[in-house]
């Protein structure tokens, strides 16, 4: 092997990195053996950051430019070197490249059904999914506590782990919030942006920071759709002998118009249809308004009081018993009554519908003669 292969066998000019993936977010650069020599240039691209380890620590951390590899370059790694005059000689060092632009529609989605209590259904099972956007913020942080030595980190290494931070802040607060489910739709924006701040401290601690979390989408099993799809179709329909009129008339349509068992058939079918639906209107025609007038409702029920006195309470007594009580003296406006559906125990002259006992009192009998 001549001088010059040893030379490029051993020295590295120039350091760079182009990714053309969607997914990487670490990419170390690859030496294989080759030392960098004094004065060697790194290229770091907008987008990127260069992490160097030297001796297993974390040396110097590079933002987007170009540099000469020279003393003035290196604090930290001079520091550890102690290249207090600067130096000449090949150096050996790990260089990692971070992906610092946004990894952007990443998914999160709940494995299992979170079960709370919904206040118009009671206790529901729902599911939900949505999408997140995530950027290194911090490079040295994310090399310490994340990627460690790990020569090639994609997005889908930490997408597990950062599921199962979103997805316990998820449950706490949709279940904290009380919001019924047929209202969710409506406040997912709000929902999307409490629990970006709950994750996003965490976050933090990786050196990473969450931009943009949104919720898509929040289901109920299929059983509980399927019923409320049900009970949305009935509402749709309103009166069901309208639409078992009309759905008749689509019926006799169809079969005047069939081709399959001749026209004479379909012909016939139809006008029997026609003018059995034409007798049946005609019977309801015929039929006295009384016989379809709505039944009387029923009688309203009377409301009856409890009293209490002196620590006890009597009744029920209807407003007639209450009544004569009061003529007899012994119920005034200051005793106080009960109800049901009343709020609490008042006084008889506050209720209206007895204040009026108190006044259509007989008056005071005439003198005697």
């Amino acid at each position: 092997m001549g001088i010059f292969d040893f030379l490029g066998g051993e020295f590295i000019d120039v350091i760079e990195h182009t990714d053309d993936t969607d997914d990487t977010l670490v990419w170390r650069f690859e030496r294989r053996g080759n030392e960098i020599k004094y004065g060697a240039k790194l290229t770091v691209r907008e987008g990127q950051a260069a992490v160097f380890i030297h001796e297993g620590q974390l040396a110097d951390v590079f933002s987007p430019g170009m540099y000469m590899l020279e003393t003035n370059n290196m604090p930290l790694m001079t520091t550890l070197q102690s290249w207090d005059h600067g130096f000449s000689s090949p150096f050996k060092s790990e260089i990692y490249f971070i992906n610092t632009t946004r990894f952007q529609d990443l998914k999160w989605g709940t494995k299992n059904p979170i079960m709370c209590r919904d206040p118009e259904f009671g206790v529901v099972r729902i599911r939900a999914f949505g999408t997140y956007t995530i950027r290194v913020s911090d490079p040295a942080v994310f090399m310490r506590e994340i990627v460690g030595t790990d020569g090639e980190f994609t997005t889908d290494e930490i997408s597990s782990q950062i599921r199962n931070l979103i997805v316990p802040r998820f449950t706490n607060t949709v279940a904290g919030s009380k919001i019924p489910v047929l209202d969710m739709a409506a406040n997912m924006e709000s929902l999307s942006q409490i629990i970006e701040e709950q994750v996003s401290p965490q976050m933090s601690d990786y050196g990473l920071e969450m931009p943009v979390f949104l919720i898509e989408n929040i289901s109920l099993p299929a059983a509980v759709e399927e019923a409320m799809d049900k009970r949305t179709s009935m509402g749709v329909v309103g009166d069901l002998h309208k639409y078992t009129q009309f759905a008749a008339a689509e019926a006799m349509g169809d079969a005047a118009n069939s081709e399959g068992g001749g026209g004479g058939m379909g012909a016939g079918l139809g006008m029997g249809m026609g003018m059995a639906m034409a007798q049946n209107m005609a019977g309801n025609m015929a039929q006295p308004a009384a016989a379809a007038a709505p039944a009387p409702p029923p009688p309203p029920v009377e409301t009856v009081w409890h009293v209490a006195e002196n620590g006890a309470t009597t009744g029920p007594f209807s407003r007639a018993a209450l009544g004569r009580m009061a003529t007899e003296g012994k119920l005034t406006r200051a005793t106080t009554v009960w109800s049901a559906g009343q709020d609490g125990w008042k006084p008889a002259g506050d209720i209206a519908e007895l204040a009026q006992l108190f006044n259509t009192a007989p008056p005071p009998p005439p003198p005697p003669a």
